[in-house]
């Protein structure tokens, strides 16, 4: 997703994303052997007016300059939209893509940083709808996440999504032809998320955030969980008919506390998948960061630690 220059840093990546009470960091090395090692996990927490400050003092505390740094958007400020691949040349899809996205966004597609995510067809299919995803900001979006970073002196390779962060943790978790079921909350809202062998094949947004879940009225978390369970019975639904050849082995949650266990009791008596917790040490090595055991933690660096897992050979 959107390269930028690449020079030779420390091993792995630094994730660095922006919250509504400040701003996180996260640093990942891949060993050759054995699970990813969190090397660092940091928070400073900031108002929205002491961003560029808060990032400057982070900058230097953390020494960012000896890492490859990734920034990691949030929901709103881009689109996610499936789109017919076109019958082009590989050196042509954006271009017709970018044609295709004219009546699909709210601004001037000429406006729009593209990128393009390719949704892998059934092999054994007589006849392939072939789809994929367009990754769509405006310009200025981009602009100012470069221009705010840059200033701070952040080292910025790569801009990435939460989308690719998710499906980066289910690849870690997937069973050989298999699929499997995320599911994670923000501030924002949640973010669903179907991977197979990989690659990600269906991503959607629910409008529900993460202090809903974690409401103390049971009747209004109730009425959120029932929300939820219809969105995701809707969209395996949909799954199952447009990718018969992937069945999903399971639902996982991230990790949300204590919220997370009563959604996953409930997800389990009304869906026909498995439902299951995430626990970060499953995934990750934290016997640098052991405080990461906690759960309100590991859901705060939760998108963070999976836009670290960005593989090498993926840096152009």
């Amino acid at each position: 997703m959107l390269f930028f220059a690449n020079t030779k840093k420390n091993p792995g990546w630094m994730a660095i994303g922006l919250r509504n009470d400040g701003i996180c960091a996260a640093h990942v090395r891949r060993p050759p052997k054995g699970k990813p090692v969190v090397e660092l996990a940091a928070f400073y927490p900031c108002e929205p007016a002491s961003v560029r400050p808060t990032l400057e003092k982070m900058a230097k505390d953390l020494g960012v300059s000896r890492y490859r740094c990734a920034a990691l958007l949030a929901s709103g400020q881009y689109q996610m939209l499936l789109v017919d691949a076109p019958n082009v040349p590989s050196d042509e899809l954006k271009t017709a893509i970018r044609w295709r996205l004219k009546d699909m966004v709210d601004f001037h597609v000429e406006d729009a940083t593209i990128d393009l995510l390719d949704i892998p067809v059934d092999k054994q299919a007589t006849v392939r709808n072939h789809s994929m995803y367009a990754v769509v900001a405006h310009n200025q979006v981009i602009r100012e996440a470069q221009t705010v970073l840059c200033e701070a002196k952040v080292p910025l390779s790569v801009i990435d999504i939460p989308e690719m962060a998710q499906r980066n943790v289910s690849s870690m978790l997937g069973e050989e032809g298999r699929g499997l079921a995320f599911l994670s909350f923000t501030g924002h809202d949640g973010l669903l998320t179907v991977t197979y062998a990989s690659e990600l094949y269906l991503s959607r947004r629910i409008d529900i955030s993460l202090s809903q879940l974690q409401q103390v009225d049971e009747e209004r978390r109730n009425a959120c969980f029932e929300r939820i369970t219809l969105e995701l019975q809707r969209s395996l639904d949909h799954f199952d008919r447009q990718y018969h050849f992937i069945t999903i082995s399971r639902l996982v949650l991230s990790p949300l506390g204590e919220a997370g266990s009563r959604l996953r009791d409930y997800l389990s008596s009304n869906l026909y998948v498995p439902v299951e917790m995430l626990e970060l040490e499953a995934v990750f090595d934290l016997s640098k960061t052991p405080d990461l055991r906690q759960p309100e933690l590991q859901q705060r660096y939760f998108m963070m630690l999976g836009a670290c897992l960005r593989q090498e050979e993926s840096v152009q």
